[in-house]
């Protein structure tokens, strides 16, 4: 191998190691960009909110004497037509279904709380996930018999054995993205628990609050949100705070989210200062997070040590010990002459 050839491979591997590094640095920087984009946004919408809430209070009057017709747009709303409508007319369907012998065995409980994991609470998103786990079935069985055809096996043992990973393959995927959200919970608390503490330092109350973070604070809290706009509208419909927030709370395996949903539950009872509280509990989830960052930053480091040593230090190799490699090749190679 010639010289220009080792300095070729020199650079080469340096430049990969380089790329690599520059990608992270700027996965991050860009992750931390999006955050304060984000925060910024949910700010400037509840500024918004708030300025806006002179004209919904001057039009109450005029929304209650237009009730019976924005009901009915609503209900010709939830009538949808294409691809939305054909999905709600599954669910619906497959909806009628869970109750049934099948239908338990199909969506099982495990089922349902991975369902209710990923933020799908309702009987329509349920049926058409059994619907879903029919159609995933029927098609992989029907290709591995197609398979079997086509090759001259036996069709039937070819249909079954694509019948279990079709059945199988839509639970997968709400599991990934049921674990997904659980990570997002524990990413979030965190912040849930200082804007609590905000909003109830300016005077607000605690549905006030629950419903100030559900409309202003949706980008910033995606999940949680979400879940406390389902909780607010369970207390809509008739039950009590408490019944509405356990249901996060036993779906969520997370107890410092179940902590503080006990304390949610104690100050809506019994009232009283809830910010020394708050302050303490979130000063120890920033301590809990510190240490994860600091372990997802040591597994970092490792990985980046076997990049480096896979480019970086041959390229350095190459670099340093290239030219006395070559001058010794060459004195052996004038040596044999």
């Amino acid at each position: 191998m010639s010289a220009h050839s080792l300095g070729a491979l020199a650079l080469l591997l340096g430049a990969l190691g380089l790329a690599l590094l520059a990608a992270l640095a700027c996965a991050r920087l860009a992750a931390a960009r999006k955050s304060a984009r984000t925060l910024d946004q949910a700010m400037a919408n509840r500024g918004a909110y708030a300025r806006s809430q002179g004209a919904i209070a001057s039009g109450t009057a005029a929304q209650g004497k237009g009730g019976a017709s924005a009901a009915a747009a609503s209900t010709d709303a939830t009538h949808r037509s294409g691809l939305p409508g054909m999905l709600d007319a599954l669910g619906t369907m497959g909806a009628g279904w869970l109750e049934t012998s099948a239908g338990k065995l199909i969506v099982a409980d495990e089922d349902r709380r991975l369902l209710d994991q990923c933020g799908y609470a309702d009987a329509r998103a349920r049926g058409l996930y059994c619907i879903i786990r029919l159609v995933c079935a029927f098609a992989m069985a029907t290709l591995a018999a197609w398979y079997g055809i086509d090759h001259g096996a036996r069709p039937v043992a070819w249909a079954g054995g694509g019948l279990l990973p079709g059945f199988f393959l839509p639970k997968l995927v709400v599991r990934r993205r049921a674990h997904a959200r659980l990570d997002s919970v524990a990413d979030e608390l965190p912040m849930l628990v200082d804007l609590l503490r905000l909003l109830q330092g300016v005077g607000l109350s605690l549905d006030q609050s629950l419903q100030v973070m559900v409309n202003e604070f949706r980008l910033v809290l995606p999940v949680l949100a979400g879940e406390m706009a389902i909780a607010q509208r369970q207390f809509v419909a008739g039950r009590t705070r408490e019944q509405s927030l356990q249901r996060m709370a036993s779906i969520y395996e997370n107890e410092d989210l179940r902590a503080v949903i006990r304390l949610l539950v104690q100050v809506d009872k019994h009232g009283g200062a809830v910010q020394e509280p708050l302050k303490q509990f979130g000063d120890r989830l920033r301590e809990v997070r510190r240490a994860t960052l600091r372990e997802r930053i040591g597994k970092l480091t490792v990985r980046m040590t076997g990049v480096m040593v896979v480019t970086l230090l041959p390229a350095l190799l190459i670099v340093t010990a290239g030219p006395g490699v070559i001058a010794v090749l060459h004195s052996l190679a004038s040596i044999r002459h």
